[in-house]
């Protein structure tokens, strides 16, 4: 008869934390900080697979770690936002609520299920003014900590929080904050403990701008990225757009059925010609010549 081993509880959740850890490590870093027009959010990512994605109007997701494990937590946050929209209001959509989700199906899955996610998550909501803006760092155990104006996550997340600790300025402007975020997730990952420089095509940038009415969400990729990355001012217009913006309405578009518009100018002698031909020959009628008798 097999003898199954004894683990103590607090072995196996030490276990837990430690595979969990080394497979966020694996993952390249993300930073989120604040700035004078909004918060920044900055993913090192060469791939297509996005790592920063919309969640609602004014709040923003961010994950480093196991792609298909935060982005099916995206996609329930997406849904549980839509759901909460619809059927209260827009503004009852907050960061606080998604966070208290995450943090609750997190710690449902570190706890009650052998393995555990290797996902590190921060949900930012921008808000009318800079005391107003929300960051919430979500662990992979549902642990949830409000963060002060900036953030970073994955396997160095620690040496890369340092740096911006000492730099972080919450009235900078869009280029300082970049160039900032872009240094931060540079000073790591070197060979030799060397800095490295990342190009455009190594970053995933995007910006919840406070300045925008309705869906503050705007990703900034391409020459827009490149002139930032330059030290060069981008207009607001150009700095890019969201993912899946609402088709524009269609032009000259009928508001008046056609069919509706010819029954009310006809009037009951001109019904159409309906006694001509051969369709207006009932059963049981002679459609020739009528017959003497």
């Amino acid at each position: 008869m097999a003898m199954q081993f004894y683990a103590s509880p607090e072995q196996v959740q030490r276990d837990r934390s430690e595979y969990a850890r080394k497979g966020i490590a694996r993952g390249r870093s993300a930073v989120v900080l604040t700035y004078e027009g909004g918060i920044l959010l900055v993913a090192e990512n060469i791939t297509t697979l996005r790592k920063i994605s919309e969640i609602y109007d004014k709040i923003a997701f961010a994950a480093v770690g196991r792609y298909n494990e935060f982005e099916a937590l995206r996609r329930g946050g997406v849904r549980m936002a839509d759901m909460v929209g619809l059927s209260y209001d827009r503004r009852d959509v907050t960061a606080r609520a998604l966070a208290n989700t995450y943090t609750q199906t997190l710690g449902a899955i570190f706890s009650e299920t052998q393995k555990p996610y290797e996902v590190e998550i921060c949900v930012a909501q921008v808000g009318a003014s800079a005391e107003q803006d929300e960051l919430y760092r979500i662990t992979y155990d549902g642990s949830v900590m409000d963060e002060p104006g900036f953030m970073a996550m994955g396997g160095q997340a620690e040496a890369i929080a340092n740096m911006l600790r000492e730099r972080h300025d919450g009235a900078a402007d869009l280029t300082t904050a970049l160039t900032l975020a872009r240094e931060a997730l540079g000073s790591v990952g070197g060979e030799n403990g060397q800095t490295r420089t990342l190009e455009a095509k190594q970053l995933e940038v995007a910006v919840l701008d406070r300045r925008r009415q309705g869906r503050a969400f705007r990703r900034i990729a391409g020459a827009s990225l490149t002139s930032l990355l330059g030290h060069e001012s981008v207009a607001e217009a150009d700095l890019g757009d969201v993912d899946s913006a609402p088709p524009a309405p269609a032009e000259a578009k009928p508001t008046i059925s056609a069919a509706s518009a010819d029954k009310e100018s006809a009037g009951p002698a001109s019904a159409g010609p309906a006694s001509s031909g051969p369709a207006s020959s009932g059963p049981g009628k002679n459609s020739g010549p009528e017959k003497k008798k």
